[in-house]
């Protein structure tokens, strides 16, 4: 039962930052119809910017906040100058893009940092007994700011104007022009909105992993998992499913094998969608033929 415990507990951890980064690949879909596979690469640069920060003698919870804000602004700027430019209805052409500027941001992280691994610093260091084992307190972090992330996310639309204008243009951008909203002014938001929770997510990640220029492409690979099989347009199923990818990995590597946790992991979200394919959350879409 206590390793059970400690199981779960660090499966939470690690789907807490696939659920911040599937929720924010979500606000940026459903605002732009983009995904952009460009928010690893995005957000390990912020996560840079944060180390570099910490190596200049900056507080480490003060560096973290400033990599969320850089990651917003990265965001906002390579929203309006390779996206936007595209017009709306070009789904593919922007899907190409956000591979190149991925590809363009890893060159340049190559360039400035280089590629060695490295470490980062814990927000909080220490652990909590737990029976005869521990809990490193850095994971019940993780889980407590990201709870505190996405439930500001949940107030933001469901409580404010700005959200309820958020969710407007996501149900449909042209009946939100009638109503007088800009969507231009909303994708930017959603753009540095998305981007500024990648970053929090990168943040109480690299602690455990250590940082390096591919830190993030395994967990946006968890986080695509995720918000498939909770809903592609589902910003909870982004959520749930982030944590259920979390949950399922540690389990699968604890009592089953390391080597195959993502085949049953994956093979999970496949059967999944094989019966739901709209995933858990999503909703079912009709086109009249």
């Amino acid at each position: 039962m206590e390793q059970f415990v400690l199981v779960l507990v660090a499966g939470i951890a690690s789907g807490a930052v696939y659920g911040l980064m599937g929720l924010g690949l979500v606000i940026i879909f459903r605002a732009t119809d983009v995904v952009n596979f460009a928010l690893a690469s995005m957000a390990t640069m912020a996560l840079y910017i944060a180390w570099s920060a910490t190596r200049a003698g900056w507080g480490t919870i003060t560096a973290v906040i400033a990599a969320v804000i850089a990651a917003a602004l990265i965001g906002i700027i390579v929203r309006e100058v390779v996206i936007r430019p595209l017009g709306s209805g070009n789904l593919f052409s922007a899907l190409v893009i956000t591979m190149g500027a991925s590809l363009i941001i890893d060159s340049l992280i190559h360039s400035f940092w280089g590629t060695q691994p490295t470490s980062f610093p814990a927000l909080v260091e220490g652990q909590v007994s737990f029976g005869d084992s521990a809990i490193a307190v850095q994971s019940l972090l993780t889980i407590a700011v990201a709870a505190v992330a996405m439930g500001a996310v949940a107030f933001l639309f469901k409580r404010t104007t700005l959200g309820s204008v958020m969710r407007a243009v996501a149900e449909s951008s042209d009946t939100a022009k009638t109503l007088g909203v800009n969507p231009q002014k909303v994708a930017r938001i959603a753009w540095g909105l998305g981007m500024a929770l990648a970053a929090l997510a990168a943040c109480l990640y690299a602690p455990r992993s250590g940082l390096s220029p591919t830190v993030l492409a395994a967990p946006l690979f968890r986080a695509f998992a995720g918000i498939f099989l909770g809903g592609l347009t589902s910003m909870y199923g982004a959520v749930i499913g982030g944590v259920t990818i979390g949950v399922l990995e540690n389990l699968a590597a604890t009592y089953g094998s390391a080597s195959f946790r993502d085949t049953f992991v994956f093979a999970f979200t496949v059967l999944v969608l094989l019966i739901r394919p709209q995933g858990l959350f999503g909703a079912k879409t009709f086109e009249r033929v």
